[in-house]
């Protein structure tokens, strides 16, 4: 058995064509602001691409590039500016923040009306109780990849190793919205290949290379590889042993080319809802 590849990155393209074409509607384009402090490398990269994002959107974009020095009050006072500006309709920080910096006070300081990364208590409370809000991008571009492909959770047992709030809990909580069993685990799971063995759809999301190997992945299960690590020769790569693992699937992920491109561009589609929302 070939696994089909599920091609995020020709998906995200689709869904910013789709995005730039209903921005064009409203009667200013969509800002997003993007905060990075200090000097992390990776996060330069991510940010570099976003702006990227904005432009074949047609949105506004600010970057608002912090010293490593920047003090917690000095960014929550950026954060409190942009919170009340008309043009800006999303405000995103880039996280790991310098040390010295709470990450969760930052998160809450930004307006729920802005928090395009769904990152936001309230953002998080509406996805678990079934409210309209802003979803997680990660978890959200997933969704969408299972869609694009006509793969349905429903009735199907779904496992998501990795528990964060940003990827596994709201992961998590999309598949059971939409009628998946799910099974979280995580460092402390017994058995742990038994469990994974059992998934219809699997979905790794730790962040350790080749963490996934064939004996972990029942023939035909669909597996979807959220990770982005480097292995001992520089090369990106996931948490799943791609090679061996496409050859047992029914469906999976690349890395890169899968799940990053379309986190990307749910960034764009939830900053367009916001705009939406503001404008109205």
């Amino acid at each position: 058995m070939m696994a089909t590849i599920l091609d995020g990155k020709a998906l995200a393209t689709k869904c910013k064509e789709a995005v730039k074409a209903e921005a064009q509607s409203l009667a200013r384009k969509p800002g997003l602001a993007v905060i990075i402090v200090g000097n992390n490398p990776a996060s330069r990269v991510y940010v570099n691409s976003k702006r990227k994002d904005c432009e074949e959107c047609g949105f506004l974009s600010e970057e608002y590039a912090l010293p490593e020095e920047t003090t917690q009050a000095e960014l929550i006072a950026l954060i409190e500016e942009l919170n009340g500006r008309d043009d800006i309709d999303g405000i995103l920080c880039q996280l790991p923040l310098p040390q010295g910096i709470d990450e969760e006070a930052v998160l809450l300081a930004i307006s729920p009306e802005k928090d395009v990364d769904g990152f936001h208590p309230m953002s998080m409370g509406s996805l678990l109780i079934g409210r309209e809000g802003f979803l997680p991008c990660t978890p959200y571009g997933i969704m969408e990849i299972l869609d694009e492909y006509h793969i349905d959770p429903k009735g199907k047992h779904c496992v998501v190793i990795g528990r964060s709030n940003i990827v596994g809990k709201p992961m998590a909580l999309l598949l059971l919205r939409r009628h998946g069993t799910v099974t979280i685990c995580h460092s402390r799971t017994p058995n742990l290949a038994e469990v994974c063995r059992s998934a219809d759809i699997l979905v790794a999301a730790v962040g350790k290379v080749n963490l996934v190997t064939t004996d972990m992945v029942k023939p035909g299960a669909v597996v979807i590889d959220v990770a982005m690590n480097r292995n001992e020769a520089g090369k990106l790569c996931g948490d799943v042993d791609f090679p061996a693992v496409k050859e047992v699937a029914s469906a999976i992920t690349p890395v890169p080319g899968g799940v990053g491109p379309m986190t990307r561009a749910m960034l764009m589609k939830n900053t367009l809802l916001a705009a939406q929302k503001h404008q109205k």
